[in-house]
């Protein structure tokens, strides 16, 4: 079975439509890969090279981009984003322990997604919440002076029960 990206001729055409409406920015690529990823979920090969073509830039340049900012992911990511703070005052704190909580609780590792899409793991340099250490973020909500993994599982079983 062939990957549902290089097949979803929809999801391209409203990618062309984007580069059509961007292409005469100045310095359009990171626009457009942002609004990729919003379209396809991640920036997967196919579409960065799909990007490289329409606009006439080197891939090269593309993937440069896509691994530079840690926005943007060569893979799929859950619906919710945990960024575990890795910042100096919250790895005193314990973030190291925060982070094992988090991965027993969700069953996966730091940088990988659960299966069932909900939660991807990512760690950050800091969040600016140094008081609250050690952090987690999800979406815009922060999460800190976590200690238990009672704690960690009442808040993630909020995100599971959220069907938005």
């Amino acid at each position: 079975m062939q990957n549902t990206v290089e097949n979803d001729t929809n999801l391209y055409k409203q990618l062309e439509a984007v580069i059509e409406e961007k292409k005469s920015m100045q310095n359009p690529l990171i626009e457009i890969l942002r609004i990729a990823q919003d379209i396809f979920g991640y920036l997967p090969q196919e579409v960065q090279e799909f990007v490289s073509e329409k606009l006439g830039v080197p891939i090269s340049k593309v993937y440069g981009v896509v691994t530079f900012y840690n926005f943007f992911s060569m893979k799929p990511r859950g619906k919710y984003i945990i960024n575990v703070c890795m910042g100096t005052a919250c790895y005193v704190k314990g973030a190291p322990r925060l982070l094992k909580m988090i991965e027993d609780e969700l069953n996966c590792k730091l940088g990988e997604t659960t299966e069932d899409k909900m939660f991807t793991i990512s760690a950050v340099r800091c969040v600016g919440a140094c008081s609250l250490a050690p952090v987690f973020v999800i979406g815009e909500e922060t999460f800190g002076r976590i200690e238990n993994q009672k704690k960690v599982h009442e808040i993630l079983e909020k995100y599971k029960n959220n069907k938005d």
